[in-house]
């Protein structure tokens, strides 16, 4: 029988690349919308129209959510919705603690509801798996490196916080009600996807203008910023690899390898043959005052249980996103 999968957030960055995974390991994948139900248009990956379904919910509506759940009937439920730009967190506290914190509740509480109806109905399907994406924005100013899954969380932003709710809240579910319920403590992870608002597109879409004559200057924040950077397209197997477990438990998934900002705009500028000296310019209003300690992933017990490594260098990561913002850039 076809497996179902239901994801939200399905226009984003995860999204896109979780369902090509789905897809093409043979799942029917729906996936949630706000509002009603919306044109077939997922704007990041528009080769996935026709191929995904969608339906209409929301994170602030739980009977929305109930409804959803109810018409497509999943196997498997992806939580990847969320206020998910830090300094916009800051900017909408409140928005941000009810779109990525008691969101995860509001779904959590619609798979127990929905749930509970198929036990009573022999016939209906199994249990309902949960898949919540947490993050490595949880450790803050983390009192050790690197982080696993047993590191104290620290959060130091309202987009932090509100993910250490939801990830508590997961765990919670799993232990009281005994729902098949985990999360992916997720380390950055970058592709052609990704938002312009992150430094990684950012730098991609700025040297890219550069080179094609469109601008003469990247400003950036703070160059000796280190990150731990991996690919989408990596982190969405590892997803998977987590929901198709006989038993649920939580997972840090990262590189394990640090790299600077400064390393990623001088792979960049170097991809397409500029020196980043001539056109970079530090600009101080750029720096945040509370930047993240030093975040790297131990993603170990992946590797162990799950079988999982990424498998994508960060070279080639930079490189994808050069690529894809020269072409865009060029036909605009």
């Amino acid at each position: 029988m076809t497996r179902r999968a239901l994801i939200t957030g399905i226009r984003g960055q995860d999204g896109s690349y979780l369902a090509e995974h789905l897809l093409a390991e043979g799942y029917d994948v729906w996936g949630l919308v706000r509002g009603e139900e919306a044109a077939p248009r997922i704007p990041v990956a528009p080769h996935l129209e026709g191929a995904v379904r969608l339906i209409s919910g929301d994170l602030l509506d739980q009977r929305s959510l109930i409804a959803a759940i109810e018409q497509c009937e999943p196997d498997e439920v992806y939580n990847l919705a969320a206020i998910s730009y830090v300094p916009q967190s800051w900017r909408q506290p409140e928005a941000t603690a009810e779109v990525t914190g008691v969101g995860v509740v509001r779904i959590l509480e619609a798979i127990r509801t929905v749930s509970g109806v198929r036990e009573s109905q022999p016939g209906r399907g199994g249990q309902i798996r949960f898949y919540q994406a947490s993050s490595s924005a949880m450790y803050g100013n983390a009192r050790e490196t690197p982080q696993n899954e047993l590191t104290p969380l620290h959060p130091h932003s309202p987009y932090g916080v509100a993910k250490a709710y939801g990830h508590y809240m997961t765990k919670s579910y799993r232990e009281s009600y005994g729902m098949h319920a985990m999360s992916g403590i997720m380390f950055n992870h970058e592709s052609p996807r990704r938002g312009r608002q992150f430094v990684t597109r950012k730098v991609s879409v700025g040297v890219a203008r550069i080179k094609l004559g469109q601008a003469t200057e990247l400003r950036i924040g703070n160059l000796d910023a280190q990150v731990d950077w991996g690919f989408a397209g990596d982190f969405a197997r590892a997803m998977h690899l987590m929901v198709s477990q006989h038993t649920a438990d939580d997972y840090v998934i990262g590189t394990g390898r640090l790299n600077s900002v400064r390393q990623l705009v001088e792979l960049a500028f170097s991809y397409v043959g500029l020196q980043w000296r001539r056109h970079v310019r530090v600009d101080p209003q750029l720096v945040r005052p509370a930047d993240v300690v030093v975040l790297r992933a131990d993603y170990g017990k992946a590797a162990m249980r799950l079988g999982w490594h990424p498998s994508t260098p960060f070279e080639d990561v930079v490189a994808q996103m050069l690529e894809s913002d020269m072409r865009l850039l060029s036909i605009a």
